[in-house]
């Protein structure tokens, strides 16, 4: 971590790591490798949004530490986590500069609205999600936020939720913890853990992972990744793949392209390609790349690749040993399984907006796409521990995750410690961000952005490269 470090680390016990750790199977002696340090009170909020950040981060660099020591023997090397790391990480979007520009975050039809009888969030940042909101609300192509917020003040939230989701448009009825938990996908939530890590398909001989040479800091090196995400969970993921030295490629489909500065912020380490999967040409290209791929990293609505033979049982029976990861806004079951959904919906439906609320009843919001970032770190720890796994004992293996019990996960299942605390009125004495930014020049221009925040004994602090322009990229490995 070098010039990183802030304050003195130390070991602290930690029941939000424990909790996470145990659900990804580990050891849980080995939590006693991750020390703590940094600044206090940072990503102060009601809900202990630190705890759950930090708690992300110690088990995705312990998993990280874990298969490092499997590929080289020896012990698994210390772990260390500094708050201001996390903190900054966990708002990466919000630091990046191209060129000294900042990235726009959000358009103007996402936000909340009055409704006639109390709130509700859109999400309209890609085009084709605006045009399909306007087209539920009955309004122009070039309607804006003045127009949108006459017609929604006039009608119910929830029916407002059904018409726009009816279009293919993102609207969600802001909703109370307890009105989320007595709705039926509230409840399919509750049902679940914080994630599944399971053994898939026929099982396979136990095959390890050649002992690393060359970089040994390098735990996922030789490793190859298909990155089918998108926004911030499935690519804040496969960076932290890439920066242990994985070979990542992103695939986008032509016709949904994803926004460069998202990717300017994501991409880094990885490679990027446009492959059509329903025309035979890009079918026949994903094909190789399956072949010789060990991870399938995927970030769409459950069941929506499964036309391309891209389910989990089919990936595994045609590529025994293969690990497959998946994350999804509401959860594979219930109702709205098959729902699109972005963090900033999921706090809203979750009632993290309702407890976040302002002195005046306005919904609030946590102080970073936390959902979205810290499930990004389980799912590339849950990748971590399956590799580790399937080196001991064989088979392939399936992660599970979704913002949703990411949001329950946070709401009932962190709990935090004395240094955990602090709450809203929290400060953060100390903290400064520059610490823990860099310049990097781009093929897209000069970057300022966040430093990883996994951290261990002996590991990479830094990318091996920069993201370069979204989908330029040939669809071959390394």
């Amino acid at each position: 971590m070098g010039q990183r470090q802030h304050s003195a680390m130390r070991q602290l016990p930690y029941t939000g790591t424990d909790l996470a750790w145990a659900a990804l199977g580990g050891d849980p002696a080995l939590t006693g490798r991750i020390s703590y340090g940094g600044p206090p009170g940072l990503l102060a909020a009601r809900l202990p949004v630190r705890a759950l950040a930090r708690s992300a981060v110690a088990v995705c660099a312990l998993a990280a530490a874990e298969l490092t020591a499997e590929r080289n023997g020896g012990p698994v090397p210390g772990v260390r986590v500094d708050d201001g790391a996390v903190a900054t990480a966990f708002v990466s979007e919000r630091h990046l500069r191209i060129d000294g520009r900042a990235p726009s975050v959000f358009a103007p039809l996402s936000r909340f609205w009055r409704t006639a009888d109390g709130w509700v969030r859109t999400h309209a940042n890609y085009p084709h999600h605006r045009a399909r909101l306007l087209h539920a609300l009955g309004l122009p192509e070039n309607a804006g936020p003045d127009e949108a917020a006459a017609v929604l003040a006039g009608r119910r939230a929830e029916e407002i939720e059904e018409t726009v989701y009816a279009a293919g448009g993102l609207a969600v009825a802001a909703r109370t913890p307890e009105e989320w938990a007595a709705h039926p996908q509230g409840v399919a939530v509750a049902a679940r853990p914080l994630l599944t890590l399971e053994p898939l398909g026929a099982g396979t001989p136990p095959g390890p992972l050649p002992p690393l040479t060359g970089d040994v800091s390098l735990p996922a090196a030789g490793l190859r990744v298909l990155d089918l995400t998108r926004v911030i969970a499935g690519p804040v993921a496969t960076r932290t793949l890439a920066l242990l030295g994985a070979d990542v490629l992103r695939i986008d489909a032509p016709q949904l392209p994803e926004s460069q500065d998202a990717h300017s912020d994501t991409g880094f380490g990885k490679r990027s390609t446009a492959l059509d999967l329903g025309t035979r040409s890009g079918r026949a290209a994903f094909e190789e790349l399956l072949a010789t791929a060990d991870v399938v990293v995927t970030g769409y609505r459950p069941g929506a690749l499964d036309r391309f033979g891209l389910s989990p049982e089919a990936l595994a029976e045609r590529r025994p040993g293969m690990i497959v990861a998946r994350v999804s806004a509401w959860g594979d079951n219930g109702p709205w399984g098959g729902r699109r959904g972005f963090d900033s919906l999921v706090q809203v439906a979750t009632g993290i907006a309702a407890i976040e609320a302002d002195g005046e009843g306005n919904p609030g919001a946590l102080p970073a796409q936390a959902l979205d970032h810290g499930t990004g770190y389980l799912l590339a720890a849950a990748v971590l521990r399956a590799l580790t796994e399937r080196a001991r004992t064989g088979g392939s293996r399936v992660a599970t995750l979704s913002l949703a019990r990411t949001a329950r996960w946070l709401v009932q299942g962190v709990e935090a410690t004395e240094r955990d605390g602090g709450g809203a009125g929290s400060d953060g004495a100390g903290y400064d961000a520059e610490r823990y930014l860099r310049d990097t020049d781009s093929p897209v221009g000069r970057l300022r952005h966040a430093l990883p925040p996994v951290a261990f004994d002996g590991g990479p602090t830094m990318w091996a490269t920069p993201p370069g322009r979204c989908g330029a990229d040939a669809p071959e490995w390394r």
